[in-house]
């Protein structure tokens, strides 16, 4: 029997879910006359993260209401699995930069508030272990707004909380690579990094050059330092949960994809990580992308065959039937 194709993509950041591309691609596949492909929408630790894990382990979902970025009263929730013993916390669900509208962004107002009033239900509810999922988040508070509401809440109790990062950028890097996506002018974030700063030496422990405590505006080293959070990459921790290598070793050939391949995607994006799992494996890898910024050379690092551009989900469905006929 010959082997199903592996569909894993990512979401396309603010036009398809991970799910939608990959349920495009299959029809394609189909179309083109193949098996039904095994369909593995992935994340990277950032924002889709929970809806991911959720779907591939099951569980169930919980609402409450919190502090948005600005401190606006949203509806927000969280998601328990393993019978209620871990929960998932997307910080995007209250501090994501789609929370705010364009107009209304303000990168030195903007506070992490809203997820630790997230993880401090999470720990209510019974949680022993709370995943949090950064990325996607709309602030550079250093963590500071989710620490104060964490322990406005009692703490966490014993319980363990583990931070799913989707960067390496560390704590100090936080303002300069990601404040002007969230609102931040060249002033701005030179006062968010000294910000930054300060925070880094109140804390009991100093976040700064430490991998990954970047992530959500500082907020992985913000948990770090003060709640002794473990952090992780997120990409490896989601692929594990998904079983993804024994899915690998099924398969003839692996679809990834994301909104934008470019040079970012060999510094642990999660397209980046499939690619090497399936050179690694001997599996032949292809990616379709929104926009295709990544140069010849990288794409023959990471070993992937063919990419095509597929910004739209009549496109990615045309891209799937075209890879599927010429693998």
């Amino acid at each position: 029997m010959t082997p199903r194709l592996l569909l894993a993509p990512d979401k396309f950041k603010g036009t398809f879910t991970a799910a939608e591309v990959a349920a495009a691609l299959g029809r394609g596949v189909e179309r083109a006359g193949f098996a039904p492909p095994d369909l593995c929408p992935v994340a990277d630790g950032g924002d889709g993260t929970l809806s991911i894990l959720l779907t591939a382990l099951g569980g169930t979902t919980a609402g409450l209401t919190v502090s948005d970025p600005l401190g606006r009263a949203v509806a927000a929730g969280f998601a328990l699995i393993e019978g209620g013993g871990t929960a998932i916390v997307e910080v995007a669900e209250a501090s994501g930069l789609a929370r705010v509208s364009e107009a209304h962004r303000d990168a030195e107002r903007a506070s992490s508030r809203g997820t630790g009033e997230l993880i401090a239900a999470a720990v209510d509810a019974g949680a022993a272990v709370a995943l949090a999922a950064a990325g996607g988040s709309a602030m550079t508070d250093g963590g500071l707004g989710a620490i104060e509401a964490v322990r406005e809440a009692g703490g966490l109790r014993g319980a363990r909380l583990v931070v799913l990062c989707d960067v390496r950028t560390p704590f100090e890097d936080a303002a300069r690579v990601y404040g002007p996506q969230k609102g931040a002018d060249p002033a701005a974030v030179g006062r968010l990094t000294a910000r930054l700063d300060r925070l880094a030496t109140s804390f009991a422990r100093d976040p700064r050059g430490v991998p990954m405590t970047g992530a959500a505006g500082g907020l992985a080293g913000g948990l770090w330092s003060e709640l002794d959070a473990r952090l992780e990459p997120g990409g490896p921790f989601v692929l594990s949960a998904l079983d993804f290598d024994e899915r690998l070793r099924a398969t003839k050939a692996v679809i990834t994809g994301e909104g934008r391949l470019d040079a970012t995607t060999l510094e642990g994006k999660i397209v980046g990580e499939i690619a090497t799992r399936a050179r690694q494996g001997g599996v032949p890898c292809h990616a379709v992308c929104g926009q295709n910024a990544m140069s010849a050379f990288d794409a023959r690092v990471l070993d992937i065959h063919r990419i095509v551009e597929a910004p739209s989900l009549a496109d990615l469905e045309e891209a799937g039937a075209f890879l599927a006929a010429n693998l």
